[in-house]
């Protein structure tokens, strides 16, 4: 299968670390998918290739030339859902970034361009894939915290260089979108629960002068059956910190609590006192994508899963700009 690559602002190494364990994909050409997108980052990665890859200055002439049976679009945020659109009507299954869409009115557009294209479509939500939070949802299913009834999360990264497209709404997107999303995606994940309201504030201050891009957010759902979740989102860690992101989860059931922290997953419950548990393998979602369509299976992060989660993000921003609770 051939693959192309729209842009390279969002998650490209879940391709490339996937391109190591599928050898029935390869990628047959690479362009900007947004206005002064620096491709450069990705020219690098492609040189580790056993082949040559053409690089093209516009996206749709490489589509029309190599017709891909993938599309990769990692653009800038606020081009996603256009660029999703009119790859899909070029016939393209889609491995998106993500947010989706950035605005209601574009998610509702790309759903029904997706429904009526008969294509896989799968966002970048490649965190449930790693082993830690594999085995924390794993455990979960097997019951050893019995009914969930409360979630904390916290995504914190390094603000280090950001391009100048972070500095501007229409571009980014914000800060929920892009950073808090990851961890709405976890929360609906591990609740397979619909979220019913959401208050959001975010903050600006103190961004070291990148315009629009919120520093501080924070977020508390209520979920069906009563379920609560918070989300606390910084672009705060200091940069001399470890890693880049500091991902943490702590899901309380009906008996017993699991904690992810600094990559490890502990269990408190009648059967074990807080103690480390094992980890699972991780996996590539890119992977898992690809052996969906070719019938291998079915990928763990859903279409309607995508759609859902950029929903609820999007109407979290939608609090924190009015100062509001929204129903969902």
């Amino acid at each position: 299968m051939k693959i192309v690559i729209i842009g390279v602002s969002g998650h490209i190494n879940y391709v490339m670390e996937g391109l190591k364990e599928i050898t029935e994909c390869k990628i047959v050409g690479v362009a900007p998918g947004s206005y002064g997108e620096n491709i450069s980052k990705v020219l690098e990665m492609l040189k580790a290739l056993p082949y040559k890859v053409n690089v093209y200055d516009d996206y749709e002439k490489m589509i029309e030339e190599t017709k891909p049976d993938i599309a990769v679009v990692a653009c800038h945020f606020g081009d996603i859902a256009r660029i999703n659109m009119k790859v899909l009507k070029y016939g393209c299954h889609v491995f998106s970034e993500k947010p989706l869409a950035t605005t209601m009115e574009d998610l509702e557009s790309l759903k029904k361009v997706y429904y009526e294209s008969n294509k896989h479509l799968c966002a970048m939500f490649g965190i449930r894939y790693k082993p830690w939070f594999l085995t924390a949802w794993h455990k979960i299913q097997e019951g050893v915290i019995g009914n969930i009834r409360l979630i904390n999360t916290q995504k914190s990264y390094k603000l280090g260089y950001r391009p100048e497209f972070y500095k501007h709404r229409e571009s980014y997107g914000g800060t929920i979108l892009w950073v808090g999303i990851h961890a709405i995606d976890w929360i609906y994940w591990f609740t397979n629960k619909k979220f019913k309201k959401v208050y959001a504030t975010h903050s600006r201050k103190y961004n070291k002068d990148y315009g629009d891009l919120e520093v501080t957010a924070f977020c508390f759902f209520t979920l069906e059956n009563e379920i609560f979740a918070s989300l606390s989102i910084d672009y705060l860690r200091p940069s001399n910190a470890p890693t880049h992101d500091d991902d943490r989860m702590r899901i309380v059931g009906t008996d017993g609590i699991i904690e992810i922290i600094f990559n490890k997953v502990f269990l408190i419950n009648e059967n074990y006192k807080g103690e480390e548990l094992p980890l699972m393998p991780g996996k590539n979602i890119f992977v898992d994508f690809i052996n969906e369509i070719m019938g291998k299976g079915k990928c763990m992060v859903r279409p309607e899963d995508s759609f859902y989660v950029t929903e609820v993000a999007i109407k979290a921003r939608e609090s924190a700009d009015s100062d509001k609770i929204i129903l969902l």
